[in-house]
């Protein structure tokens, strides 16, 4: 048979096709904004015919009702990152966590965590008989390659990506066709304390440099605060709607790039309906699986490699909490560790941490002398080059623990350094002098 007889001969309802989930399961779900919600949909609707069937997932964009209590006979989240859906039950017993840095996720599969079912959502297939698998290649290519039964949801409304995005038909055992839209996250606003950072980011950004940007209100205000740059590039787990606006001025053409020139290179992408059309068919634009994305030797190929990423919280030793807020998993380590190796390794690469100064609207300081009780240290002290907040920037490479402490009680929330002050004078038997370190970048 031809690919387009394969295809119509494996085209099934939704029911039908969950019907072939068994009890005891392992079911690998595609990731963020590609999560084929029509699918999970259906297998939640069908849970009378399951008994413990294990749902592995990392950013949920659904409804997540098989972690709600009362499902707990049918099914087992094993999150290997907590989204705001999830975390509950992570907290409260009813689903499980796997910490695993995200490079390392398809190789979960190889060994630790083999793949029954993979559910997976992508474009109808193009004149070579080739889906896309879309927004999200990352741990999902890995899956599917993996699964004993791959399920896909056909969706039109899916952008067709470039790179090593492409599934053949024949890979794919069963299609269930829904036109769905994609799910979206909106741009956060940025308030006066996320432009301050995003200009001290920026400030750190020179000609050329190829970045990695995350989602919300601080990358979305570092890119507000790089259109006077040249020739910057992109090599980055996540792209989302802010670099769209950069890419069409030109200020990012990826034309100084030393590994894949010309080329924008992700695992994954989030935004809004925006930036879906823009990477639609867009020879720009690659998307690769997060194994090679993620691999901090992959990623410290490119010269001038600078990471952007955020946190919960950093002692004054400059060990760093991305994921957890004392015994409650909220994330996930996600790729941070990667890009800051990466970055770090570049030749002329940096590594930034930013965030700001507080939170729980200005009650709670960022910088801390200890980690909270039960908080894990996502980034080692010995990895970690820069932290921003919107009092300015604290270089740590380099710098002895009393310079550390130093540098980052200058940027920590005016309220907070008496405090910040007494731990370091306890610690170092010795008065606080803000002049002790070298604001030199």
């Amino acid at each position: 048979m031809n690919w387009k007889e394969i295809y119509h001969s494996r085209i099934v309802s939704a029911q039908e096709a969950v019907s072939r989930i068994k009890s005891g399961d392992r079911v690998v779900i595609g990731h963020a904004c590609a999560e084929p919600l029509y699918l999970v949909d259906a297998m939640v609707q069908n849970r009378e015919m399951y008994r413990d069937v294990e749902i592995v997932q990392m950013v949920p964009m659904g409804k997540c009702e098989y972690t709600k209590p009362g499902m707990e006979s049918y099914f087992r989240l094993n999150a290997i990152f907590a989204g705001a859906g999830t975390r509950d039950a992570i907290y409260e017993g009813r689903a499980d966590f796997t910490p695993c840095c995200f490079s390392r996720v398809p190789k979960l599969f190889d060994r630790y965590l083999p793949v029954d079912v993979a559910l997976i959502q992508v474009t109808p297939p193009d004149k070579y008989g080739n889906c896309s698998l879309g927004l999200s290649v990352d741990f999902t290519k890995a899956a599917a390659k993996k699964a004993k039964l791959v399920i896909a949801q056909v969706n039109d409304q899916m952008p067709y990506v470039y790179g090593d995005s492409r599934i053949p038909v024949n890979d794919i055992d069963l299609f269930v066709e829904k036109s769905l839209p994609i799910p979206e996250l909106a741009p956060r606003k940025t308030g006066e304390v996320e432009k301050r950072i995003g200009e001290y980011c920026a400030s750190l950004v020179d000609d050329g440099a190829t970045l990695q940007l995350g989602i919300g209100g601080i990358p979305d205000a570092v890119c507000a605060c790089l259109h006077d740059k040249r020739d910057l590039g992109l090599h980055s787990e996540l792209l989302s709607d802010g670099v769209v606006d950069l890419i069409e001025e030109g200020v990012i053409n990826n034309s100084r790039k030393t590994l894949n020139p010309g080329k924008s290179v992700a695992t994954f992408l989030m935004g809004t309906r925006k930036l879906y059309d823009f990477v639609d068919h867009n020879p720009d634009f690659e998307l690769y699986p997060v194994d090679v994305v993620n691999n901090p030797d992959v990623i410290m190929k490119n010269k001038n490699m600078i990471s952007i990423n955020s946190c919960i919280q950093v002692d004054l030793m400059g060990q760093v909490d991305s994921e957890a807020v004392g015994d409650k998993q909220i994330s996930g380590i996600g790729g941070q560790v990667n890009f800051v190796k990466g970055a770090v390794n570049s030749p002329g690469g940096k590594s930034i941490i930013a965030m700001a100064s507080t939170a729980s609207k200005g009650t709670i300081s960022k910088i801390v002398p200890k980690l909270e009780q039960g908080a894990v240290v996502t980034t080692l002290r010995t990895d970690v080059d820069y932290i921003v907040t919107e009092y300015g920037i604290a270089r740590l490479t380099g710098h002895t623990l009393r310079q550390r402490a130093t540098a980052l009680i200058n940027i920590a929330h005016p309220k907070f350094r008496p405090m910040l002050i007494e731990a370091f004078e306890q610690r170092f038997h010795r008065p606080f002098d803000p002049n002790a370190v070298s604001s030199a970048f």
